[in-house]
């Protein structure tokens, strides 16, 4: 049996799920921020105690860009949810733009997963390698919520890609 994360262990007290002694090794990078601005989806800027700007991106989904379909959308719900609010961040790592990557809460909420389960935010693979969203993305697309009513969802990914091949090309033209 493999131990719990600190996430983990918050999300199966928060469901009154199994008890595991947390082991191994653990960050403890935990930040209480006020949240000031939404960036898009998955990016929010927040105030720590000392009145200094964390930016954070919410760990291991990927939100539609704001040019895209339902990037507005995802934006708006982000935003309903934590915009004014304290929220709980637990720091998983930071990403080349020097932006926190966390996991984060707000009134028992775990925004990250939430995201998904609206159907405004894919798992991203790529950084969610314990599948941790796995299962509620399967439940979004199965119910057709959010994005996953569009027939054809282009992962933002994809759609960024795609942006800065038509951009590159353009340059050349």
């Amino acid at each position: 049996m493999r131990p719990f994360s600190a996430g983990e262990a918050l999300d199966s007290a928060f469901r009154g799920g199994e008890s595991r002694a947390l082991t191994g090794p653990v960050r403890a990078d935990q930040l209480t921020l006020k949240v000031v601005s939404i960036a898009d989806g998955d990016t929010f800027t927040g105030l720590d105690s000392q009145n200094r700007k964390v930016k954070v991106r919410l760990h291991g989904i990927d939100a539609p860009e704001t040019g895209q379909a339902f990037g507005t959308v995802a934006r708006k719900a982000l935003g309903d949810l934590i915009q004014g609010k304290s929220v709980e961040v637990e720091e998983v790592d930071r990403d080349r733009y020097g932006r926190v990557v966390g996991k984060v809460r707000v009134g028992g909420v775990y925004v990250n997963r939430e995201q998904v389960a609206k159907g405004l935010a894919w798992r991203y693979v790529q950084y969610d390698r314990r599948g941790e969203f796995t299962q509620v993305e399967h439940a979004a697309r199965a119910a057709r919520t959010g994005l996953w009513a569009d027939a054809n969802p282009v992962p933002p990914w994809e759609w960024r890609k795609s942006e800065r091949e038509r951009k590159a090309a353009a340059r050349r033209s």
